[in-house]
């Protein structure tokens, strides 16, 4: 992989650290370049990623405590000011607890907020589903002009944060707390609302974002063992969803699975699906993730087991949707996509 721009995953033991680390590099990055960049924490502290920038730049540096709606209201009017705002508050409360600013004061005005949420998916799993963030996508998805990114490692946090404040309009990053293993490197390259082949394959594909692509190449090689050429596709954009890439990977491979660390219900598996819709290919499609139900408590890497989401679900799902693209071309299956 390194010929790709990839970290070299073939040791045993794989680098890992948190992605919202990249986000602090980025900030700082950001206000070196003389980017008028303004920061906003929401009582997060350290943990948020926003602990260098407030100590080398504290006159750019707002402390909210837990009132993340004022935040958001604040960040508007200094957006409408000309300022680039980076807000950060966990995922679940910025899109629970102010969906409605971020609806009303946001996106109606189209604002230049960048709306960072920490603690994504099961990465504060120790706090139970009062603290996951596994809807959050689903619902920044759904407002419009919002631009909705899960990057995949440390190092791509960084490069999302930085192309982030050069995004027209509001934007969505989402961090996670925990540690998750480093794919990419400095050299890997990135582009909002383009995905990334990671890996080639023919039989099918598993286009995942964040943490999951790991697992999606961990499961890819153990499916080359069995003879099965898939091919990976990293999707750190959600919202506005590579389409092309998709289109390509069911014209070439006619067999897909979506791999992401929130609900199946409007994440990365539902912008596939919509454009799988659309292909002149319609092919077998397999959603993972979390299905209809709330997180529970545990560390991050026993509820991504827990609720199925490992490389051994990944192989399992790859094989179904082969073994449907199979009985498809033999005439004995519906098809479509399910």
């Amino acid at each position: 992989m390194a010929e790709m721009g990839l970290a070299d995953l073939h040791h045993r033991v794989v680098e890992t650290e948190a992605t919202v680390r990249g986000y602090e590099r980025g900030l700082v990055e950001l206000a070196e370049r003389g980017v008028d960049v303004l920061v906003m924490d929401a009582d997060l502290g350290a943990a948020g990623g926003t602990g260098e920038f407030r100590k080398r730049f504290p006159d750019r540096f707002m402390e909210f405590g837990l009132s993340e709606q004022d935040m958001l209201g604040t960040a508007a009017g200094l957006a409408q000011a000309g300022h680039v705002v980076f807000v950060t508050a966990h995922g679940m409360l910025a899109a629970a607890n102010a969906w409605d600013v971020i609806r009303s004061t946001i996106c109606t005005a189209s604002l230049k907020v960048v709306v960072c949420g920490i603690d994504a998916g099961f990465s504060s799993g120790g706090d139970g589903c009062a603290r996951q963030s596994l809807e959050d996508v689903a619902v920044m998805r759904a407002l419009p002009g919002m631009t909705v990114i899960v990057p995949v490692d440390a190092v791509e946090a960084r490069k999302a944060t930085v192309a982030a404040a050069r995004i027209p309009g509001p934007v969505y990053v989402r961090f996670a707390t925990s540690r998750t293993p480093v794919v990419t490197t400095d050299m890997t390259p990135f582009t909002v609302g383009q995905g990334a082949v990671y890996r080639q394959g023919e039989d099918a594909t598993v286009m995942a974002c964040g943490v999951m692509v790991y697992e999606a190449l961990r499961a890819a090689r153990q499916l080359e063992d069995g003879g099965l050429s898939v091919r990976v596709v990293n999707c750190p954009t959600i919202k506005p969803l590579d389409r092309a890439i998709v289109n390509r990977a069911a014209v070439e491979t006619g067999a897909l699975v979506t791999a992401e660390e929130g609900s199946t219900i409007g994440g990365l598996g539902g912008a596939v699906a919509e454009a799988l819709a659309q292909s002149p290919r319609p092919s077998p499609l397999r959603i993972m993730g979390i299905e209809d139900r709330f997180g529970e408590s545990g560390d991050h890497e026993q509820l991504l087991s827990h609720f199925g989401l490992s490389a051994r679900e990944i192989v399992s799902s790859v094989k179904d949707v082969v073994a449907r693209k199979r009985a498809i071309a033999a005439g004995t299956d519906a098809g479509g996509t399910t």
